[in-house]
């Protein structure tokens, strides 16, 4: 059967990914084919006639909210993750294959087809409320972003904050969605006493790109709004110019230089990441929006993957290795060092955490 036989794949409005692709746990993958009479055609016609694909929440239970981190190459030791899925559909997401071990599609399903924590907040405060605890580096939406559009409704990172309040447990939160000023009221007092710092991934200023690449995240002027909101109100605020993808993200020069002049401090970045079902994703992405370069993107990424699309090692997964990593590494520290990034480091105090008031008649004594 001839590559041409197949339905190609077409953008969808809002979204990332442009198919279901099966999981790697999936007995069975299905294609879609030519048959000769013109059923290809008459699907086609009714997708384009489709309703914009809906957003469903799953709730579940958790039995427990924090997660150890043992990785060398991440700077925090714990984290927190409100949500599974992520409905900002960014296509690099190296989260995607987790939805692999519900049985979900890290494609589509992945963005649609969210698992939101709604006990977390409860099983926070049990955790911190344990006896021997000891605070440690905490970041919130380091896998999915915690101020996705369902937290408008769901405000489940609303109850986390209000916890690490009550606690005195200081964190830092990434996300690229202005929703994080609604929690301001938390945020800055906190910050105020050492206590949070908020990182803004800015991938571009490219807005066309970012519609493509991250779909349903605030735009990157309202991202720039963002950081200049934070930082007036003396919320120590970075920015990630993550991931830096060769050919496709080439503005991160002025990503900084915005970024800088809307109050950020602090910036870091990582090269893109494509472990598992992430690589045929990101594929068919170019071969949908950027076809006529795909091949030349596909084998910069190999150059700095030692000649695969990923490398798990930990000595370079975050950055990459070889000539073009190195050139992405000088852009990002001349741009860096000439701007004033990065010269204060924030101390979050440790000192400062008690553990949650006991409720109930415990609270009497």
């Amino acid at each position: 059967m001839s590559d041409d036989a197949f339905v190609p794949l077409q953008a969808i409005k809002g979204r990332g990914a442009a198919s279901r692709l099966a999981h790697r746990f999936s007995k069975d993958e299905r294609s879609a084919f030519d048959d000769g009479w013109g059923s290809l055609q008459a699907k086609q016609g009714e997708d384009d006639d489709l309703p914009p694909l809906a957003t469903e929440v799953r709730f579940e239970d958790v039995k427990s909210a924090l997660t150890g981190n043992e990785s060398p190459d991440v700077y925090f030791e714990r984290s927190l993750n409100p949500y599974r899925g992520c409905e900002h559909g960014c296509i690099y997401c190296f989260a995607r294959p987790t939805h692999s071990y519900l049985n979900l599609s890290p494609g589509l399903d992945f963005e649609t087809r969210l698992i939101a924590k709604r006990n977390i907040a409860q099983v926070l405060r049990a955790e911190l409320g344990r006896r021997g605890y000891r605070p440690a580096g905490l970041a919130i939406g380091t896998a999915t972003d915690a101020y996705q559009p369902v937290e408008r409704d769901l405000r489940l990172t609303r109850g986390v904050l209000e916890v690490l309040q009550e606690c005195r447990h200081p964190f830092g939160l990434v996300t690229k969605s202005s929703a994080v000023e609604h929690d301001l009221d938390i945020i800055a007092p906190m910050a105020a006493q050492q206590l949070a710092a908020v990182y803004v991934t800015l991938t571009t200023l490219d807005g066309e790109l970012a519609r493509k690449l991250e779909p349903r995240a605030a735009s990157p002027r309202r991202r720039l709004r963002t950081i200049a909101t934070l930082a007036a109100a003396g919320v120590p605020v970075g920015v990630s110019v993550a991931p830096q993808i060769p050919f496709v993200t080439e503005d991160m020069e002025r990503v900084l230089e915005a970024a800088w002049a809307a109050g950020a401090r602090s910036a870091f970045y990582t090269v893109i990441r494509l472990p598992w079902e992430v690589a045929p994703l990101f594929h068919q992405w170019l071969e949908v929006h950027y076809p006529q370069r795909a091949g030349r993107v596909m084998a910069r990424i190999r150059d700095m993957r030692g000649g695969k699309d990923y490398d798990a090692d930990f000595a370079s997964r975050m950055k990459g290795s070889g000539p073009w990593a190195d050139l992405i590494a000088q852009r990002f520290a001349k741009a860096t060092q000439r701007l004033g990034f990065n010269r204060e480091r924030h101390v979050m105090d440790l000192e400062a955490f008690r553990p949650p008031a006991a409720h109930g008649q415990g609270s009497l004594f």
